[in-house]
């Protein structure tokens, strides 16, 4: 097991070391200037000295290699991303500052997202092609099919607006989770609702299944003790992979609830074309990625025996 940690950790490395090198790239290779856009929103009235001292403040002017190369030492020396142009501090604050709510409202989506998905997904396999299942299946199909910022402006008006048992945006108090919570994990758990189905249905069509009927074994015991573990590794892998399109996916509902956290600065980052604050996003955005498919290969060897005996034969 610590052999496939390590090679993970080197792929960690490999990886992030790509993704810098590919995100440093691109926003060098396009056209805007942030100190352009900087000094465009102030208003008019700069000249070219006043543009130049900026360029030079911000290391913008240099050549690739040289920004490159500075950039990438002081993320690996110092944990120092640059400098924002457009709220003018270190990178690293303003992460550190807003990465722990956008963390916090992923955690909490994902959590109601697996207490929707699993029992619905069981159940719908369970009563396979019965009146349970086509109900549950129609109203996943309305959920995928529902844009989750359109969701989110229907909770509102309902739970804001006209009973007013929430407060409409923020970031101050656990209220102002439940909705941008709501929104995101009633998208995602429509989309597991049937992926978890398929998987179910498929270990329920196996031969062991026919065992366990003819030793007597009740439908709850079947489905618990054993179609249940068989399928959890399918739906780990599942559920781990969508956890970094969940982190990517509060940008919108962060703007629409007015959620203080790093998508909602993300989006203000590329208007603005601050290229420091986008690059460090990216790369703190592919770590968690990473780290959260490592986790997922790890649990592996407690689902699956046969995996765990795998991993200390080597």
């Amino acid at each position: 097991m610590l052999d496939m940690i390590w090679k993970r950790f080197l792929s960690l490395i490999i990886i992030l070391f790509g993704l810098s090198i590919l995100t440093f790239g691109l926003t060098y290779l396009l056209p805007s200037d942030p100190v352009e856009e900087l000094v465009n929103s102030m208003g008019g009235g700069h000249d070219e000295e006043t543009i130049a001292r900026l360029e030079a403040q911000f290391g913008t002017s240099r050549p690739f290699i040289e920004q490159y190369a500075d950039w990438i030492k002081g993320v690996v020396l110092e944990q120092d991303f640059g400098m924002s142009v457009k709220y003018n501090e270190p990178v690293k604050d303003i992460i550190a500052r807003k990465l722990p709510n956008t963390v916090a409202l992923a955690c909490t989506s994902f959590v109601v997202m697996l207490l929707i998905a699993l029992p619905l997904g069981i159940l719908s396999a369970i009563y396979k092609n019965h009146i349970v299942d086509y109900v549950i299946r129609f109203m996943s199909f309305i959920g995928v099919s529902m844009p989750s910022f359109w969701f989110g402006m229907i909770l509102i008006w309902i739970l804001a607006v006209h009973l007013g048992w929430l407060p409409v945006a923020g970031s101050s108090s656990w209220k102002h989770i439940v909705m941008p919570t709501l929104t995101l994990a009633v998208g995602m758990s429509c989309s597991y609702i049937r992926r978890i189905r398929a998987v179910m249905a498929e270990q329920m069509q196996e031969e062991y299944i026919s065992g366990c009927k003819s030793r007597g074994m009740g439908k709850a015991r079947i489905i618990l003790c054993h179609v249940l573990p068989n399928s959890l590794l399918a739906i780990v892998t599942m559920l781990g992979m969508s956890f970094g399109g969940l982190l990517g996916g509060t940008m919108i509902v962060e703007m629409v609830f007015s959620w203080n956290g790093i998508g909602q600065v993300c989006t203000s980052a590329i208007t603005s074309r601050d290229y420091a604050l986008i690059q460090g996003y990216v790369m703190w955005m592919g770590f968690i990625y990473v780290m959260v498919n490592l986790l997922v290969d790890i649990s592996y060897s407690f689902i699956d025996p046969r995996i765990r005996r795998g991993m200390f034969e080597q």
